[in-house]
């Protein structure tokens, strides 16, 4: 397969990355630099497909001298309001520099942490505002029945932040409803810290080893396999905590 590079004519050139701009041997599917997929993207998407052209834009910062500072705003924003996790901004970064994998995730991790800080003292502060209203206007929600809930939620804390922290699990939509509830803000910053490192090392740990080979099989596969470790993990702590 061969695919042009932009020259008048120029079928048979080597196919020129779309995402970082080097080149490949002519009939390669994926870009041995950063793991981009070559080609013609077929028909352009139409502008309704709102998360696409986020996840595309915020795919196009990989290659701009900021790339850092984008990494660290993306995965901040991300925890308490954005919608494109930071792998996406992640993956390319480490591919296209492997020695600074360790930095890379060392700072996603950092900034979804204190985006995730963030958004429990939104949630907290939204609350105060509106707590009034809710439990005058709203049937059924009574401050016995919000005392409920949150002894529940208080009780599974760890867990519950740590399953959103590392699957693909809305993680602003917990923190921000973490603060709603008031959870142990110690219990909340290390659940997050936990999980949102062990996600964003393990990404960049699978792009350092693998190259961009791995890249296609983690957008694909990435969310079924943290379920999946997820599963694991809960399974071994209830055999512990039954077998003794």
């Amino acid at each position: 397969m061969t695919y042009p590079t932009g020259g008048e004519g120029d079928v048979d050139g080597p196919a020129t990355c779309p995402q970082c701009h080097q080149p490949n041997e002519t009939d390669a599917e994926l870009c041995v630099h950063c793991g981009a997929r070559l080609g013609p993207r077929g028909r352009p998407l139409p502008w309704w497909h709102i998360h696409r052209h986020l996840y595309d834009w915020t795919l196009a910062w990989a290659n701009r001298p900021s790339a850092s500072v984008a990494l660290f705003a993306l995965s901040f924003a991300e925890s308490s309001f954005f919608p494109v996790p930071p792998d996406v901004l992640l993956m390319p970064l480490v591919l296209g520099n492997r020695r600074k994998w360790l930095r890379y995730a060392l700072l996603c991790s950092a900034a979804s942490v204190l985006g995730g800080i963030a958004g429990y003292l939104i949630g907290l502060g939204a609350w105060m505002a509106v707590q009034g209203f809710f439990f005058k206007w709203v049937p059924g929600f009574t401050p016995e029945r919000f005392e409920q809930v949150s002894a529940a939620y208080e009780r599974w804390n760890f867990w519950v932040v740590f399953t959103a922290g590392f699957t693909p699990l809305p993680f602003k939509v917990i923190t921000i409803t973490a603060g709603v509830f008031k959870i142990n803000f110690g219990i909340f910053v290390m659940a997050a810290a936990v999980s949102r490192s062990a996600r964003f090392f393990l990404v960049a740990a699978l792009c350092r080893l693998f190259g961009p080979k791995v890249r296609p099989f983690i957008d694909r596969y990435f969310n079924w396999l943290t379920l999946v470790f997820l599963l694991l993990l809960i399974g071994g702590f209830l055999v512990l905590k039954y077998a003794t």
